[in-house]
């Protein structure tokens, strides 16, 4: 008789995954750790809602592949959010899950020894280590939700999240969303439009239900309450879309859809042409903006790293060059220290007139 099947035809292998449960426990919170990750809460949170005048600004590396790397950066950025604090409120990138358009790295939880091995496990070992370390030094940290089933094991580490242009008008990615307890930024699609951002905010907005995993790696049914803190990311799209012209269009949209108009500026992607040179030109054209009266943009995101561009994963590992990007190309991290200086000298007096 010949044996029918009819599922799992393209299946290889099903491997256990640890429960999030037993990751936290491994890797627990401090009460340090805890402190840090509520006040990035709470202060993007007042940020958006208009009681707290600062800007509040993603910057770091396009995607996470050293820890080592990841933590000299993270010190680095600690020191400098002291300084800028009165000022622009800096919360590290610490992307471990990067999105392809076609094939590539998947980042560090998927895939961390950057060889194909996707030893899942052992990248989400690596991630809740290194948010962490972020989180012991006081530095609040900022990661895009991209699988459904990840959030369980190191969203509670995360002050702000990102759903990206491949993903915002996913209804899954905004039901999710809905869930989360850090505020949300929804990126405009990698085509420009912005409407599937403002309609992603809507449906976040809400009640919603959906499967996904529970602590103890059950499957699950999650209800949401809804997350009233969630914003637009302007990353550009067929053309650039920070200037004045389109913010002031993007404003007018948001407000007719009933939201508060806070709007992050992307400076990379579509932006910058993925031309790190690029994003000091959106970082100017923003500066210029707030000093000629805007009070719609309340956050910024950088790509910035050790060192400046970005370069190819090679087959031996040991070529790979210290604290540079293996995605988008980033700028160095004197040259982002610089700018972010300079923009708070300019615009220091000027955002307490902003609420």
């Amino acid at each position: 008789m010949i044996e029918k099947r009819i599922e799992n035809l393209n299946i290889k292998a099903e491997e256990p995954l640890m429960t999030p449960d037993r990751l936290k426990k491994d890797y627990p919170l401090s009460e340090n750790v805890i402190h840090t990750v509520m006040v990035g809460q709470n202060t993007v949170k007042n940020i958006l809602a208009k009681k707290d005048h600062r800007l509040f600004v993603v910057v770091g590396p396009c995607s996470i592949h050293d820890t080592d790397a990841a933590r000299e950066y993270a010190g680095k950025l600690k020191n400098l959010a002291d300084e800028l604090q009165d000022t622009l409120f800096l919360i590290m990138r610490i992307y471990f899950e990067k999105p392809r358009t076609r094939v590539g790295w998947q980042g560090l939880i998927n895939d961390p020894y950057l060889d194909n091995s996707c030893r899942i496990e052992d990248g989400l070992k690596m991630a809740r280590h290194l948010l962490l370390y972020v989180g012991e030094l006081g530095l609040p940290a900022a990661g895009e939700a991209l699988d459904l089933v990840t959030p369980q094991y190191v969203q509670d580490l995360f002050s702000w999240t990102a759903i990206g242009a491949r993903t915002t008008e996913s209804q899954t990615h905004r039901t999710m969303a809905s869930g989360l307890s850090s505020a949300v930024g929804f990126k405009n699609g990698t085509d420009g439009n912005i409407e599937i951002a403002i309609n992603a905010l809507s449906s976040a907005s809400l009640s919603n239900n959906f499967i996904s995993v529970d602590p103890f790696g059950r499957v699950a049914i999650i209800r949401t309450t809804g997350n009233p803190y969630t914003h637009i990311i302007l990353r550009g799209g067929r053309r650039p879309n920070y200037d004045p012209k389109t913010i002031a269009k993007c404003e007018e949209m948001i407000k007719s859809a009933g939201f508060i108009p806070n709007i992050m500026v992307d400076c990379s992607h579509a932006n910058s042409g993925k031309d790190p040179a690029n994003q000091l030109e959106v970082l100017e054209s923003v500066t210029k903006q707030i000093e000629n009266g805007n009070r719609s943009i309340t956050g910024l995101m950088m790509e910035s790293n050790l060192h400046w561009g970005n370069q190819p994963i090679p087959k031996d590992l040991k070529e790979l060059k210290y604290g540079v990007s293996v995605t988008d190309a980033c700028l160095d991290w004197g040259t982002t220290e610089k700018a972010l200086k300079k923009m708070r000298g300019r615009i220091k007096d000027l955002l307490p007139d902003r609420i």
